[in-house]
């Protein structure tokens, strides 16, 4: 297992966070928690991810700019992989990635540790002013990972990133 272009995992990983979620362009593979792993042999690279959903329409595209990216990086090897063994949940972004969703305008997902009430779903923190005097107008919003939301405040209208368990 001789690693001749001295590519590791923390190399890897500080490329992956030029990656971006095609469909929030402001945050990265990384602090979306959607990679779970980089095992590194010779100087083939596996990179395990998740989705945000099962059924995301963008899985595909995520692994291809993974590829293209590591590759234009001088990774000659590059597989990108479907973790099995791991579910993608809300509590998996990273507080640097709360702070790009909410400048982004994206309500971002509280923090719940394997449990999801319908409290958490429903209520939000509206990310134009921070109010709590908001509404949900419905479950799905224009992907399946968030919902669309209402601020009696400064009366916008805005999508939340949906706590996921």
């Amino acid at each position: 297992m001789v690693n001749h272009l001295n590519i590791n995992k923390e190399y890897v990983l500080s490329l992956l966070e030029k990656v971006m979620d095609p469909e929030i362009p402001v945050i990265s593979v990384i602090d979306m928690g959607m990679i779970t792993d980089v095992l590194i042999n010779d100087n083939n690279v596996v990179v395990k991810m998740i989705p945000t959903f099962t059924a995301c329409p963008a899985i595909q595209l995520i692994q291809s700019n993974i590829k293209l990216n590591l590759e234009q990086h001088g990774i000659p090897s590059v597989s990108v992989v479907l973790d099995k063994d791991v579910l993608w949940n809300s509590d998996r972004v990273t507080e640097k990635g709360k702070i790009l969703l909410e400048d982004f305008k994206l309500g971002t997902p509280i923090k719940h540790n394997g449990i999801v009430t319908d409290d958490m779903i429903m209520n939000s923190v509206c990310p134009y002013c921070g109010s709590d005097n908001t509404t949900i107008n419905a479950l799905f919003g224009s992907t399946l990972c968030r919902s669309l939301h209402f601020c009696y405040n400064c009366k916008n209208k805005f999508e939340r990133f949906k706590p996921v368990a």
